[in-house]
């Protein structure tokens, strides 16, 4: 059975400590883009020849940080790709535009099964955080998400065997009291004893440790949206546009929207 999120968070509501907090808030605003990841949002139910949308969005939303798509911080991680992967395995770039708190694209589902709609961008300038003491480094954004058009649910493609990748392996569509399984792929092996963060709202969050298969399992109390959360340092010098940099910041993400 899954960790019972919601008896977790209710347990620790009245941990939270105001001086936390403020510390909290005070280093995001000293290195505000560090903090950030990029997530998709989009519908998990699809249906043949119908337009799908699909949104990318930037911040943080625990804290309630959603950038603005045409804002100077946005700018910063502007050159993602955006694709499907179609059940019988071929890829399409999905164009994105900006639509209100985010960027969006569309797509059209072709076939019944499972799509895998998935976020890249490792074209993001070297970072310089020695200040913070986490040092200088080039990061690696991914995000998937799943869409299901007819029949059953399958387990969505691995579509980052450069970096992290979270796939989704739960055989039923997401719904309040389902439990979730996400599997956690680093350069296409699991990731075993890895950390998983689950965020959701008004600054509660939960993290777990992958098992022997690079597994974590954790069910729905609520109707709301839960983003997960996989980092890792790939340490590895290298030079990206004239600079150096000390390690690459892996992030993967995959959010649940009830």
């Amino acid at each position: 059975m899954g960790d019972s999120l919601g008896s977790y968070l209710f347990s620790n509501l009245m941990k939270q400590s105001k001086t936390i907090l403020t510390l909290v808030l005070v280093m995001m605003a000293c290195a505000q883009s560090f903090a950030h990841y990029m997530w998709l949002e989009t519908s998990e139910s699809g249906e043949l020849g119908k337009a799908h949308a699909v949104k990318v969005f930037f911040g943080e939303y625990t804290y309630g940080v959603v950038e603005d798509p045409s804002g100077e911080n946005f700018a910063a991680v502007k050159n993602f790709k955006l694709s499907v992967v179609t059940p019988s395995g071929l890829k399409h770039e999905i164009k994105t535009s900006v639509k209100g708190d985010a960027f969006e694209g569309i797509f059209t589902p072709t076939e019944k099964g499972t799509y895998t709609v998935t976020l890249n961008n490792d074209e993001i300038e070297v970072i310089d955080y020695t200040q913070y003491d986490f040092g200088v480094f080039k990061t690696h954004y991914h995000s998937t998400a799943r869409v299901v058009v007819g029949g059953e649910s399958t387990e969505t493609k691995a579509t980052n065997d450069k970096g992290l990748v979270l796939v989704n392996c739960a055989t039923d569509k997401a719904d309040v009291g389902a439990e979730v399984v996400i599997k956690v792929l680093y350069q296409g092996k699991p990731l075993v004893e890895q950390e998983v963060a689950i965020y959701v709202a008004d600054l509660w969050s939960k993290k777990l440790t992958t098992d022997e298969n690079g597994q974590v399992r954790f069910d729905l109390p609520w109707a709301i949206r839960y983003t997960i959360e996989a980092t890792k340092k790939e340490e590895v010098p290298g030079t990206y546009h004239g600079e150096k940099y000390e390690f690459i910041w892996h992030c993967a993400t995959y959010a649940i929207s009830l």
